[in-house]
């Protein structure tokens, strides 16, 4: 009987692909035996899982967290010679940098030293303009000024009617704190501050201050020459 070639043929590949299952199984479960051999099944019976319970808890009563300044402390004491009863020292009060930066500005507002050139005073009838001092702080010329009505009448005046000029002739944007709009005929000076920016006041040396009342235009207030250079 004569076997075809196809056939034949087909067979022996159903018998080498059967033989290479075979030898792939094999080489698998050789492998996954060799991996599995280190685990096991965990206990989990309940008689062990109270003494695994017990003897964690006996663990942790036997942890006893010490407290590190106390280690410190006996070290320190043991490399002093003083042993394991040395108590330990009461820390020092430190003295902090807040309490000397608190006494430095106490001592030097003490001291006061006034500008020289001042104050610059001008007198017309019974009112007298005082400029007390210029001084520039931050980016601003602050110039303190007194004001003082020694007549028998109120006088009156408005921030609009001052003018500040430099040496140059320009005039200047003031800001005026604290100036009263009515001055009393008691005779006691009001207080005020002028404030210009200090980039305003570049290539200037001096200054010159007009003031007159409201709205009379009576007064002729004019303080020149105040002195504002760096």
């Amino acid at each position: 009987m004569k076997i075809n070639s196809t056939v034949a043929l087909s067979l022996l590949l159903l018998v080498l692909m059967a033989i290479a299952g075979y030898v792939s199984a094999v080489w698998g479960f050789s492998i996954g035996s060799e991996a599995l051999e280190s685990v096991t099944q965990p206990d989990t019976r309940p008689v062990n899982k109270g003494k695994i319970a017990q003897g964690a808890s006996q663990q942790q009563r036997a942890v006893v967290m010490l407290n590190e300044q106390d280690i410190l402390t006996n070290v320190r004491a043991r490399i002093e010679g003083k042993g394991k009863n040395a108590k330990p020292e009461k820390p020092q009060p430190q003295t902090t940098d807040t309490q000397s930066s608190n006494t430095t500005p106490k001592a030097q507002l003490v001291v006061d030293a006034s500008q020289p050139g001042f104050p610059i005073v001008n007198r017309d009838r019974d009112v007298v303009l005082e400029v007390l001092s210029a001084q520039y702080v931050g980016g601003t010329l602050q110039i303190k000024v007194n004001l003082k009505n020694e007549g028998d009448r109120t006088v009156r005046f408005l921030s609009s009617f001052m003018d500040i000029t430099d040496n140059h002739g320009r005039a200047l944007t003031v800001n005026a704190e604290d100036l009263p709009e009515k001055l009393a005929p008691d005779g006691k000076p009001v207080s005020g501050v002028l404030s210009i920016p200090a980039t305003a006041l570049d290539d200037v040396e001096n200054l010159s201050l007009r003031l007159t009342d409201y709205p009379q235009q009576q007064l002729k207030l004019q303080v020149s020459e105040i002195p504002v250079k760096i």
